[in-house]
């Protein structure tokens, strides 16, 4: 089927003044405008494309893809605000629209927000929604305690942050689990600490397994190896100057809080760096 707000592989089929007609496998066709077209397209290739609607409701497919696809979360800005409701650049035209019954607060142009792009099955016609907790679901967990999660920041309170969980869930991270500044719509990865009897989801963002520790040093190297893709170049011979460069600790420091890692077998010292294991 030709899938509405989703990327999808499409096989070209034909050549139009306005473009290309591609179709799935039962036949239903999409154009592929020509300010679309790669350059290496050609009869009976297939291609991978996104598929929306224009201004008129016809198919459209496009190369490239928006900020974000149906049933997924990210941060808007607002291009313009008229009766129909909130207009967002996502990247495509037509712009995504927030119709008035779907924002928490009446939206202004300029600002950013986060929005869910949702399908109406009625019409097949995408819109935004800024409702978010309405599409989030925690009466059938799709996860377990320990499990690695895809987070998204989209409120906060005294009690901690409130979190988007593989774009289905709620979850909270609790406000003394939290040892960096966090904006709302930020993208962080973290783990299942607990599910409750009421199936609310507790979350935290270090490895199950960490024990907190006081020393703020031993955060910092955590923080720069998940931000390094879980290595850093540094190990005890790298200069006092080049670590204070990096990290604004003495190597003294340095060392203490990388051997405290070590010893609870969260990092390998390589000979060219650390290496995150936890």
């Amino acid at each position: 089927m030709i899938h509405t707000g989703r990327i999808q592989q499409l096989q070209i089929r034909r050549r139009t003044r306005e473009g290309w007609v591609l179709t799935d496998a039962d036949g239903h066709e999409v154009l592929y405008p020509y300010a679309e077209l790669p350059r290496d397209v050609d009869d009976d290739k297939r291609v991978q494309v996104f598929v929306h609607r224009d201004a008129d409701g016809r198919h459209l497919a496009s190369a490239r893809a928006p900020k974000a696809t149906v049933g997924q979360f990210a941060m808007f800005r607002v291009n313009a605000v008229d009766r129909e409701g909130a207009h967002l650049d996502w990247g495509l035209k037509p712009d995504l629209v927030v119709p008035r019954d779907e924002q928490r607060q009446p939206m202004e142009e300029g600002r950013w927000y986060l929005v869910r792009v949702a399908l109406d099955k009625r019409g097949d016609r995408l819109y935004g929604s800024a409702l978010v907790e309405d599409f989030l679901n925690n009466a059938e967990l799709t996860v377990e305690e320990g499990d690695a999660v895809d987070l998204m920041v989209f409120g906060r309170s005294d009690l901690g942050l409130h979190v988007i969980v593989n774009d289905r869930h709620q979850g909270l991270v609790h406000a003394n689990e939290v040892f960096k500044r966090v904006s709302i719509g930020d993208r962080l990865t973290g783990h299942v600490k607990q599910i409750r009897e009421d199936h609310k989801l507790d979350i935290t963002l270090q490895p199950i397994g960490y024990r907190q520790y006081n020393d703020a040093n031993v955060d910092l190297i955590i923080r720069r190896l998940r931000a390094g893709k879980g290595f850093l170049p540094f190990t005890d011979k790298s200069s006092t100057e080049a670590i204070y460069a990096e990290f604004g600790i003495s190597k003294k420091a340095f060392k203490k809080a990388v051997g405290a890692l070590y010893r609870e077998r969260l990092v390998r010292l390589e000979e060219d760096g650390i290496v995150w294991v936890g």
